[in-house]
């Protein structure tokens, strides 16, 4: 990825307390992503692609086209925000990932997205 092609992504999670059920090992996890196009040329979001581990090492990979039904064509200094969610077998887990881009000069690159941690509250110190 050049400068010509600079995608920045922050992440915001929540632990859903109301959707799980902890006698059950079902953890429920929200996160919200901002994805800003900070290079000098538009580009659309095609795929994405994560990879999500639990506390055990139990990986869960999920790929598909777009983000929450939708595929974002960005200009140099847009953005867009979506929420989705992710279900765990365990209270901590992480999540980490790429979306797959098209340039409007027709180079593909990968936007890689950071890990971060999904955890109940109060669970890291």
């Amino acid at each position: 990825m050049t400068a010509k092609h600079q995608i920045a992504i922050t992440v915001k999670t929540r632990f859903l307390d109301e959707q799980s059920e902890p006698e059950r090992s079902r953890y429920v996890f929200a996160y919200t992503i901002r994805i800003e196009n900070q290079g000098q040329v538009p580009a659309q979001l095609i795929s994405r692609h994560w990879v999500i581990t639990d506390e055990q090492g139990k990986v869960q990979e999920v790929s598909g086209e777009g983000v929450v039904g939708e595929q974002p064509h960005l200009r140099p200094g847009e953005s867009f925000e979506y929420t989705s969610g992710a279900v765990l077998e365990t209270a901590l887990g992480t999540m980490r990932g790429s979306y797959q881009m098209q340039g409007d000069d027709g180079l593909q690159f990968d936007a890689a997205i950071a890990p971060f941690t999904l955890s109940i509250p109060r669970t890291l110190h």
